[in-house]
């Protein structure tokens, strides 16, 4: 078994816990700005003093309501400041957080209130809690549901005017380092979701890592615009060192206005999923090559790769190095302004970037430094860190974390950040957790000698074709999502006489393909799935995966399918992860089609 890892950087003390950072910062910089929210489509600054007095508040609201140290109460909602309140309310009041998509449907909140045991749940608006109305029933142990829309968190304020500073002060000491902080459900691809037991030593251990790790993010001034959901670890703990470090977060709950409030935001760095990054570079591509600019911006697109690819060799020439300072006029400034205009860094976990694209945005200025973690690792176990990046890889491992590879290839995990085990599951906790105390991820990897990790697959996600090929699928469905037409590709072909892909186009870059080619303005994916010009654009993507393996490995076929792959439909996770067994099922027309027919 190959192993890396190095001293720690940071020590959580067993008397600490999520909260003390709310009274340590107002009393040490009560007026810095914590907060920007928005009123009317314009962002408003909190201050730190103003959101501990809204944190106090909202908590003694919570003991008014009976929330008793170790009582769960559940958050539904979008990303906003009222989850954060929420959030630290209930760490204050003792309480433990359990944070709940607010795409769930009424049977997935069902099982997460029943096995969590919530008591008390804090909902976004009518919408949602019609949803719990509808499964109220089933679970009995939730005593209330309070809508934010309606003034959840000034009615809880009320409440709590009348309960004694004693009250809150014997509540936040019922909690140390090693009590849990909340439960994170794991959104699943198969069953039901499995709750991760996380304590507040572990949140605050992987917030105090990144800010030590990556001081060129987290220094004075640092703010950013969260746009991920909160239900996810990944946020939460950006939201966690922010308010750590009494940095600034500004929210933005709704994608589709992502640019325009970065626009208004201006952060210095970025949390985001590989796919924001490839629409970016995608829209621009188009958008040059729709005013006739596209040698340009390709040209631009090859100096930026080529200089970044430098900067890990010798360094650029002065030919590079005059290019890259042209198209940095022409080109890069505008993309930079794009995402904000501060911004030079941002960490990127979900899914792999691909290295072309990491080098193109460390071309133009703007370093995606890629990291890798679960929701049983409190989010990044590790990171590419700024003046160190490894393109295609996931970094070297946070100060005081172990990884490993085994003999299988399986990547293993052990440190202060781990989860204490799965909600009512033992067996499951067994299975992940080993004697040695390392998690067994199920993903695969290698580690080089300096301990950067590459991440090569899912362990139960091989796909072993009828002639015994053992196929890993990721590597070669990120190449093809990386093609702009391409939003989703699922590889299939276990225990199948080959390889072949399942493949759904982004709406949006169908649309732009659709006019550009002529194409009827009403036509459809459906309409337009055996175009030839839509193929070979496929085809195109399909060639590029199959460049990167041998011919055993290669992909032979593929079949576009007539709509994307949503939440809301359910082929993909919250996280964003494809549901394969939801998809062969669903689409297993499809599947047939390909294997049908000779190659």
């Amino acid at each position: 078994m190959r192993e890396y890892t190095s001293p720690p950087l940071v020590t959580i003390a067993d008397d600490a816990t999520l909260t003390d950072a709310v009274f340590r910062n107002a009393a040490a910089h009560p007026d810095s700005t914590l907060i920007q929210h928005k009123i009317d489509d314009e962002f408003v600054g909190m201050t730190v003093r103003e959101f501990h007095d809204h944190v106090v508040a909202t908590a003694r609201g919570f003991i008014a309501r009976g929330v008793r140290p170790g009582d769960r109460v559940g958050l539904a909602s979008r990303t906003r400041f009222e989850w954060t309140i929420v959030d630290y309310a209930a760490w204050l009041a003792g309480a433990v957080c359990v944070p709940i998509y607010e795409t769930s449907s009424p049977g997935q909140i069902e099982w997460i209130l029943r096995d969590a045991g919530v008591e008390v749940l804090v909902v976004e608006n009518d919408e949602l809690a019609e949803r719990v109305a509808q499964i109220r029933d089933g679970v009995p142990a939730l005593r209330e549901v309070l809508v934010i829309e309606h003034g959840a968190l000034a009615g809880l304020a009320v409440d709590g005017a009348g309960i004694a500073p004693e009250r809150l002060t014997a509540a936040r000491a019922s909690v140390n380092a090693d009590s849990l902080a909340t439960i994170i459900y794991t959104s699943g691809t198969t069953g039901q979701p499995k709750g991760c037991e996380i304590t507040h030593r572990a949140l605050l251990f992987t917030a105090e890592a990144a800010i030590a790790t990556l001081p060129e993010l987290f220094a004075p001034g640092a703010s950013t615009l969260l746009f991920l959901p909160l239900a996810h670890v990944f946020a939460r703990m950006l939201q966690v060192g922010v308010v750590q470090g009494a940095f600034t977060l500004a929210y933005t709950p709704d994608s589709r206005t992502l640019l325009p409030d970065l626009a208004k935001v201006r952060p210095t760095f970025l949390l985001s999923v590989p796919r924001v990054f490839e629409k970016v570079h995608a829209g621009a591509r188009h958008k040059a090559h729709a005013e006739g600019r596209g040698w340009i911006f390709d040209a631009a697109e090859n100096t930026a790769v080529a200089y970044s690819r430098a900067l890990d060799g010798g360094g650029p020439g002065l030919l590079l190095r005059l290019r890259h300072r042209l198209f940095a006029a022409l080109v890069y400034g505008k993309l930079q302004a794009a995402l904000g205009g501060r911004a030079r860094y941002a960490v990127s976990g979900g899914a792999p970037l691909g290295e072309r694209l990491g080098h193109f945005f460390r071309g133009i200025g703007f370093t995606v430094l890629e990291g890798y973690g679960l929701t049983e690792t409190s989010a990044p176990a590790a990171a590419n860190r700024p003046g160190n990046v490894r393109m295609g890889t996931v970094g070297q491992p946070f100060p005081g974390v172990t990884i490993a590879i085994a003999d299988d290839g399986e990547i293993l995990i052990r440190g202060p950040l781990l989860f204490r085990g799965y909600r009512n599951n033992e067996l499951a906790t067994k299975e992940a957790l080993d004697a040695e105390g390392f998690l067994h991820t199920g993903d695969l990897g290698d580690l080089d000698a300096d301990g950067f990790l590459r991440i090569t697959g899912r362990k139960k996600e091989l796909l072993v074709t009828a002639g015994g090929k053992n196929i890993a699928p990721a590597p070669l469905e990120h190449i093809i999502q990386s093609h702009p037409l391409v939003s989703q590709a699922m590889l299939i072909g276990d225990r199948r006489p080959f390889v072949a892909a399942l493949v759904t186009l982004d709406p949006e870059a169908f649309d732009r393909w659709r006019s550009s080619a002529g194409k009827p303005a009403g036509a459809t994916v459906a309409d337009l799935i055996d175009d030839a010009g839509l193929r070979t654009e496929i085809q195109n993507a399909i060639d590029a995966a199959n460049a990167t393996v041998s011919h055993a490995e290669s992909i032979k076929k593929f079949a576009i399918l007539p709509q994307d792959f949503t939440v809301e439909t359910g082929e993909l996770t919250p996280s964003l992860k494809v549901r394969r067994s939801l998809v062969l099922d669903r689409f297993s027309q499809a599947v047939e089609d390909i294997y049908a027919t000779p190659r």
